[in-house]
């Protein structure tokens, strides 16, 4: 299986699944990051403001930064290789750069759904970006 890796940029916590006016790709990304790892999927999240360390220590990265400075991010890496820039993965992505079947990639479903964090929290969410908070 492939090893991902999505540098993000400065969030106000490590998911970026907080505050008053949470953008829902963070919440998007948050879910499908959990998705990958639950099927066997290896995948690391780094947050600019919270693991500046992984930004300086890889050197693709901080390349990238060079030229691209943080308003390029997200940059996802798949075995070392820059797979996508400026946008989030989809789920059909990251099963594909996972290794995941296609039979386990379905989209999530629309309507709630309960987010679990890695710090044990969880967070709600629903399609209307008006009504997401955190619980």
């Amino acid at each position: 299986m492939s090893t991902i890796e999505v540098f993000e940029p400065a969030l106000c916590c490590n998911t970026g699944v907080c505050g008053d006016d949470v953008d829902q790709a963070l919440i998007t990304f948050t879910a499908d990051l959990d998705w990958v790892a639950s099927n066997g999927g290896t995948i690391t999240r780094h947050n600019l403001a919270n693991d500046p360390l992984a930004f300086a220590g890889n050197d693709t990265v901080a390349a990238f930064l060079k030229i691209s400075g943080s308003e390029g991010l997200p940059l996802a890496i798949v075995d070392g290789v820059t797979a996508l820039t400026g946008t989030y993965p989809t789920r059909n992505q990251l099963a594909k750069w996972a290794g995941i079947t296609e039979a386990g990639a379905a989209d999530a479903p629309a309507g709630i759904a309960m987010l679990g964090l890695a710090d044990g929290s969880a967070c709600c969410s629903t399609d209307d970006a008006d009504s997401t908070t955190c619980c």
